[in-house]
């Protein structure tokens, strides 16, 4: 039997891949994180397939249902929010697995940021305005960010900034963050993005707090942070730009002897 550890992207039940499908219908046995998807892409999974919501488990109720799926021979369907490669505890999970012996495999999904970026209609790389998009999370309750990775220190690169985990401190880190970007620079909120209770909430660093304090917003949402939400009259990109037409005109009359065309 495999673990198979499933992005489930935003938690909409067709925004899967067509192989995260597949296995989950192969899989007698589902694991999955209620607290982030709709109950509609558990139709996906078998008749009659043990469901486990693993939102008041904690890593060791987790592994065991992994190990106790694994010794009766059945495939798992591990679901997690988003893609397996940003806060999903892949490697927490799988180093246990490693231990006990139980073969896994990963299939990816979308992100929570692409699937914002792509509700609100915007890219969140825009030439001259923003090139980087950095993702990272806010400290509460839980693990302690690395030294160097402060919120301050990503801010005053002006790339596009994705913060997850962070809901609950909306207000603390607008005001951090207007002294970086502005109080003006533009955000946007999203909530269970492309599920029934969608919330999407646009602003700025000055009004986005009491926003989510009017929606009482305290868990599955990201907010994103930067001038490429709303960026207007920006360079073309390189690739598609006159200018490169341009440069391309100017180097071939260079290799013409005498500029003749």
């Amino acid at each position: 039997m495999t673990v198979h550890f499933i992005g489930a992207g935003p938690g909409a039940a067709d925004l899967l891949t067509i192989r995260a499908t597949r296995l989950l219908a192969a899989s007698p046995v589902c694991l999955y994180a209620g607290t982030y998807l709709d109950a509609a892409v558990l139709e996906h999974c078998p008749d009659g397939a043990r469901l486990v919501d693993t939102q008041d488990l904690d890593l060791d109720g987790i592994t065991a249902e992994l190990v106790a799926a694994h010794e009766r021979g059945e495939d798992v369907a591990r679901l997690c929010s988003g893609d397996p490669s940003v806060y999903s505890a892949i490697a927490e999970q799988t180093r246990r697995l490693d231990a006990s012996g139980v073969p896994w495999d990963i299939t990816p999904g979308i992100a929570a940021y692409a699937a914002t970026a792509a509700r609100l209609g915007r890219e969140l790389t825009v030439p001259e305005v923003a090139q980087s998009v950095v993702l990272t999370r806010a400290q509460r309750d839980s693990t302690a960010m690395p030294s160097g990775e402060s919120l301050e220190a990503f801010a005053a690169t002006g790339a596009t900034l994705v913060l997850h985990l962070a809901i609950r401190r909306a207000r603390e880190l607008a005001d951090r963050l207007a002294e970086h970007y502005g109080a003006d620079c533009p955000v946007a909120v999203a909530y269970r993005v492309e599920q029934p209770e969608e919330i999407v909430l646009r602003g700025t660093l000055a009004d986005i707090a009491a926003q989510v304090e009017a929606h009482d917003l305290r868990q599955a949402a990201i907010i994103v942070v930067g001038w490429a939400l709303q960026a207007e009259g920006f360079v073309e990109s390189h690739l598609y730009s006159c200018r490169r037409a341009a440069e391309r005109e100017e180097r071939t009359a260079a290799d013409i002897p005498g500029g003749l065309r």
